[in-house]
This record gives structure tokens, sequence and C-alpha cells, in this order.
């Protein structure tokens, strides 16, 4: 989700952070209250900053967590998933898509675009 869409989103976020809790992840960060803030990236000569959704880590690896929701600003969110996938695979690390029931198809359609070989989590 974009940095503008998170404040409306809170709730989508805590219970994305429950779940990946449930499902073994630890030292979770996560831009809520209670959790540390994950690292952001600037975008050099821009305001563009870039922040992951999630971080987490599972068996000693660290995992990036991106929320697809429907958004009006979609090519940000495509530059933004685009450069996770990068940043992942140059520190041999994992990049996953989740999403919610009403937006499967946007965000297929995303990856899709992407040449992302992705299957996104459903929750």
């Amino acid at each position: 989700m974009t940095h503008a869409e998170r404040e409306k989103n809170l709730d989508i976020l805590k219970e994305t952070v429950e779940y990946l809790s449930s499902k073994g992840y630890e030292s979770i960060k996560a831009p809520i209250a209670g959790f540390e803030t994950p690292k952001s990236y600037h975008k050099k000569n821009s305001d563009v900053v870039i922040m992951p959704d999630i971080v987490a880590e599972r068996a000693g690896i660290k995992h990036y967590f991106e929320i697809g929701l429907k958004t009006e600003d979609a090519q940000l969110l495509k530059s933004k998933w685009q450069f996770l996938e990068t940043l992942s695979e140059m520190r041999n690390q994992k990049f996953k898509i989740i999403t919610r029931r009403g937006h499967y198809r946007f965000t297929d359609d995303l990856l899709r675009e992407l040449n992302l070989d992705k299957e996104p989590i459903r929750i």
C-alpha cells in the first residue's frame, strides 16, 4: 500500500501483523503503535520515500511484506514493488505480497504487469 493509504488502513495492517505473528514470524517491524518502524529508502533527487509495509524474520531470513490493496496510484505501487523485489534478491531475502478479499484481481494484474512470478498470500 502507498504511504498516503497507510493511515486509512491501519486496521488491515494490524490484522496482517497478527496473522504473521501467528505464522511464526518474529522481530516484526510495522508503522503502527507498539512496533518498530521499518527502514525507509529515499529516492535520489526526489521526495519519494519507500518503506515496506511490514518487515519480519523467520528461520533467520528477513521477509519484506507488502499489502496489495486497490489504489489510484498504481504506478507508484509498481515501482515500490519492483524496488523491494530487487532489494530482496540482492540480499538473499524474501519479498511477499499479502492481499485481501476484494483486492485479489487488482494484485494479480499488477504482479502480471511487473512480470513477478509470485503467488500472493490471501487473507
